[in-house]
């Protein structure tokens, strides 16, 4: 699965089919595409390309549309985004979820988890609100976590516009997309975490990091995320 995460980052087209080939290819054993697309999905990871809809959407679970389209987002709080990414260990594994401003990539909440539930995605979300207020637009793609009714029922509650990706789009979420690249070819693959303790420490060691101290190249007079985000300029 470390594999393969790890291939999703350099190749995120690549299916399980195409997965299977390239682990064969590179001696990583005889793994079909069937058993490739299982531990995908275990994952929570999928190709990146427009696929037809062969399935409706739970009719308890509603789909939003999606809102960022030639929005022109220059403000702190005009959009958040969210989105959950694999994280190895060295025994096991745990799911992440970040949540981001748009326009500043500042990261204002996370958590881990070992199971994909809504309810580390919906503490995060409350803590990013309790904190920092709320955005006008949450934008996330059309995982059960963020369609379900207890995440959505925070957003629709506070007046937040819910926004959503198009099915296995995520480059409508492109800016998270890039900090999870960052975040674990810095941070995650750097080392070889031992336990949930020891990812929680590293991960909220780099996100401090990422946020307060290191300039990011998309925001003006090499400022960090958190700078821009709160105009407070670290000496």
């Amino acid at each position: 699965m470390r594999v393969i995460d790890e291939q999703h980052l350099k190749t995120p087209c690549y299916g399980a089919r195409q997965m299977a080939r390239w682990l064969r290819r590179n001696d990583y054993g005889n793994l079909g595409r069937k058993g490739v697309g299982r531990l995908m999905r275990l994952m929570g990871i999928e190709a990146i390309y427009q696929k037809p809809r062969t399935s409706k959407p739970n009719p308890e679970h509603k789909v939003y549309p999606y809102l960022l389209r030639n929005l022109k987002i220059e403000e702190p709080n005009h959009v958040w985004c969210t989105d959950i990414s694999y994280i190895p260990m060295r025994q096991g594994f745990l799911f992440l979820v970040a949540i981001m401003d748009w326009s500043t990539r500042a990261i204002l909440s996370w958590r881990l988890s070992n199971t994909l539930d809504s309810d580390f995605c919906v503490e995060a979300l409350k803590e990013a609100m309790a904190i920092y207020g709320k955005p006008e637009i949450f934008n996330t793609d059309q995982g059960s976590q963020f369609t379900s009714n207890d995440f959505t029922k925070v957003l629709k509650t506070e007046g937040v516009k819910i926004s959503m990706d198009g099915k296995g789009r995520c480059i409508d979420n492109v800016f998270i997309e890039r900090f999870w690249r960052s975040l674990k070819y810095e941070c995650v693959y750097l080392r070889e975490l031992e336990d949930g303790h020891e990812a929680a420490r590293a991960i909220g060691n780099w996100i401090k990091e990422y946020n307060w101290e290191r300039p990011h190249s998309s925001l003006p007079s090499d400022m960090t995320p958190m700078e821009v985000y709160t105009q407070e300029k670290v000496a």
